[in-house]
């Protein structure tokens, strides 16, 4: 019964962070949009950095950008942080649910490491917490005051947390980590800098003296982050469910490639809004495409016609080995702890049903090896070899 109530958790709460994240990548991709949109006219206010008209659902918008702020505050001030807050809120919850609640399952992968389920959260969120301490040191030390140097090591800062994850989860579970890092700087970029800025400008204005304009420039620094790490965690997030994404002690360099693609579909976007024209915003759409391919050709699984050709797998072993490996979970009625239904309602408990979905078990099982959740039937790479063996002869 329990297992039926986080089932019931997990769905409530990935459709919150689902919603919460729609409204908060909306409203930081339009302010990105405004920002960029702004132009510079006569007749401007004293103190306005530029301004920006829009259409929309009939009625038109002026909009008014002040570089540091106003002269005096206005009557009624609208904030934007709850959406990141209550995204990350439900994110974590989510994590907790289902990473943490079935620690043996998603996160641990024997193969990998061996931790108990508290030791491995406990990893879990130390590294979510160094993420973000040596993330923010970086953006406050000498490095953060040189853009393109600090872009270069929050990259390779990127790229070895992901090596590390992959040294101590699951290869699912690696990935999303990754993501959930990146997540947890921008949250907290938004928590501990930009609204505390924002609120300090607001305090200097209410006592009538000249906010700080370096408050504004750092928070403009992680909100620029923000935007451009976006994309890529995105991907992250969505990675959980293709296993052709699970490449287990290569995944910075899936990361790295996913991070680069990401970064440069928003460069065009931005670049495009800030009204760039010519090469600035041609360059970006066939590159990304170029590492796209790239990235899908790298994460290709060995060819199931040419892979072990010569081994003869009888149909009593292959039914054994799914029996033994993949039914405690895929059955009519499961025998796997945390499990009320069949994954997806995917049941492999006859040949037959073994044959229908070969394509499925050759990637989770025998490609990707995402299959058996943390590996805990203890599936060897011969059987998984066999396996594969018997699926080609198919």
């Amino acid at each position: 019964m329990a297992d039926y109530w986080m089932d019931w958790a997990s769905l409530l709460l990935r459709w919150l962070h689902v919603i919460t994240a729609i409204a908060w990548i909306g409203s930081s991709f339009y302010f990105v949009w405004l920002d960029l949109s702004l132009r510079k006219r006569e007749g401007l206010t004293e103190g306005v950095h530029g301004e920006s008209w829009s259409v929309h659902g009939g009625g038109f918008y002026h909009v008014q950008k002040y570089l540091v702020a106003p002269a005096q505050m206005p009557p009624e001030l609208h904030w934007f942080k709850y959406e990141s807050y209550v995204t990350w809120i439900s994110g974590f919850s989510l994590l907790v649910v289902t990473y943490y609640w079935g620690a043996s399952a998603y996160l641990i992968d024997h193969g990998v490491a061996v931790w108990s389920p508290l030791q491995a959260i406990g990893l879990s969120l130390l590294g979510l917490i160094l993420g973000w301490l040596v993330y923010d040191g970086l953006c406050r030390s000498p490095v953060g005051r040189h853009l393109p140097t600090l872009a270069i090591t929050v990259f390779v800062l990127i790229l070895l947390a992901s090596w590390l994850f992959s040294q101590a989860f699951s290869s699912r579970a690696a990935l999303l980590h990754v993501g959930a890092m990146v997540a947890t700087w921008m949250t907290a970029n938004v928590f501990f800098i930009i609204i505390p800025n924002q609120k300090k400008v607001v305090r200097s204005l209410e006592a009538g003296e000249a906010p700080d304009p370096a408050l504004g420039q750092q928070a403009k620094q992680r909100s620029t982050h923000n935007n451009y790490l976006t994309l890529p965690v995105l991907f992250m997030m969505l990675s959980n469910h293709y296993p052709m994404t699970f490449v287990g002690e290569q995944l910075w360099i899936l990361v790295a490639l996913v991070v680069l693609i990401g970064g440069i579909v928003r460069d065009y976007f931005n670049a495009s809004h800030a009204g760039g024209h010519g090469w600035r915003i041609r360059w970006q759409w066939p590159a990304a495409s170029v590492l796209t391919i790239l990235l899908a050709v790298w994460a290709m699984p060995p060819s199931l016609t040419n892979a072990t050709a010569d081994t003869v797998v009888t149909d009593a072993e292959a039914l054994q080995l799914v029996t033994t490996h993949c039914a405690g979970c895929h059955a009519a009625q499961p025998t796997q702890l945390g499990f009320t239904t069949a994954p997806k309602g995917v049941i492999l408990e006859t040949l037959e049903e073994i044959d229908r979905y070969r394509a499925q078990i050759y990637s989770q099982s025998v490609a990707s090896q995402a299959m058996p959740l943390g590996n805990m039937t203890q599936m060897t790479q011969a059987e998984r070899a066999r396996l594969g063996a018997w699926i080609q002869a198919q």
